[in-house]
């Protein structure tokens, strides 16, 4: 989302943020950037565009007020203080007033529970080895249903984004996904009787396998395709289990390809009564998403620092006053009045009838 090249996870990301700007700079950095990444009129667009759902990826420890070491034993009672929620309300009463809907979706879960990067874990899933994780995320998803079991405008919770890569023990762990998948569920509707609850295959979102018949009711069963051919054969295995099971399928990201791939493939999932979400609505010098950032001058020298292994201004050529510069040109860059729509984008998914304009080349 930034075109680093070594700062990929949200805490290296953080770090390279605190080399550029100081500690104090660089809460003020994040303070902003999340006030203006996704803000009231972005909703607005996306309803416009024709879209009918949000899919937030939450963090962690943007809600449980404080970042504890991974793995460490600790009896200190969870607290929920976290600036997130004050964040996912905002984004929630926006969709309210657009009438969309909003899946809440556990993109970085206490421990880790992919192994990569974007969990911003220690490169390991923890959360299914560790009973305190386990316990972290099981509390957080009963305090997430406990604040939205009655709001309309929330349409379930996407328990973890794509678990157990495949780079991580898949023989081990496979088998204890569903079980944890029950223990999560048990946790919700202890509290929320009223919202579906989604449930990510493992792999990269891709092997289905992992489940047998739905052991509740209001399950949908997710997963996630990139740049796959776009015939029959590409989901046949998720159109078998929705037949078996008679199971609804979510389609829970696709998407950075071309508006020819975008077409073919959400009509193929349409075909077979699969809804779809695609990643991502906003990203930096893509056409492949509803909106472009376009990157401020300079960005290049950024991107250089977030691509090395140890960063540092003198390294890269600049100076703090530099640095400052350059990222404040890219806080105001991400307000969507200072973005690139891409009406094409939209129009190939079936949408964006509403928006007008020419379709741009990808940006470099």
């Amino acid at each position: 989302m930034f075109r680093f090249k070594t700062a990929l996870s949200p805490r290296q990301i953080e770090g390279l943020m605190e080399v550029a700007l100081g500690p104090d700079g660089a809460a003020d950095f994040w303070r902003r950037f999340r006030e203006r990444y996704v803000a009231r009129e972005d909703i607005r667009l996306i309803k416009r565009a024709g879209f009918n759902t949000v899919r937030v990826p939450l963090h962690y420890g943007l809600f449980l007020g404080q970042h504890q070491p991974f793995g460490a034993d600790s009896d200190h009672p969870l607290t929920f203080e976290g600036p997130g929620w004050a964040l996912l309300e905002h984004l929630v009463q926006w969709c309210r007033e657009a009438g969309v809907k909003v899946i809440f979706d556990l993109h970085a879960a206490p421990g880790g529970q992919t192994g990569v990067n974007h969990d911003d874990g220690t490169g390991f899933p923890l959360v299914f080895y560790l009973a305190r994780e386990k316990r972290r995320t099981a509390a957080l998803w009963r305090e997430i249903a406990r604040r939205y079991r009655d709001d309309p405008t929330v349409l379930g919770y996407e328990l973890l984004n794509e678990p157990i890569s495949t780079y991580n023990d898949e023989d081990l762990l496979n088998p204890g996904l569903e079980g944890f998948y029950r223990e999560l569920t048990a946790e919700v509707r202890a509290v929320d009787p009223n919202h579906l609850i989604f449930l990510a295959s493992a792999q990269w979102d891709q092997n289905i396998a992992v489940f047998g018949p739905p052991f509740a009711r209001d399950l949908v069963y997710v997963y996630h395709q990139f740049w796959s051919t776009t015939g029959r054969d590409a989901i046949q295995d998720y159109i078998n289990f929705s037949t078996l099971y008679n199971a609804p399928v979510l389609l829970g990201e696709a998407g950075e390809a071309s508006d020819q791939w975008n077409r073919e493939y959400h009509a193929l999932n349409e075909r077979f009564g699969f809804g779809w979400c695609f990643w991502t609505y906003k990203n930096l010098g893509s056409a492949a998403s509803v909106v472009s950032v376009v990157p401020p001058p300079g960005w290049e020298r950024m991107a250089a620092l977030g691509s090395m292994s140890n960063p540092s201004l003198a390294k890269a050529g600049l100076t703090r006053g530099e640095a400052e510069d350059i990222l404040g040109r890219y806080l105001d860059a991400i307000v969507l009045s200072n973005a690139q729509v891409n009406p094409c984008y939209a129009r190939s998914l079936g949408l964006g009838g509403d928006l007008d304009g020419p379709c741009p080349q990808a940006m470099k």
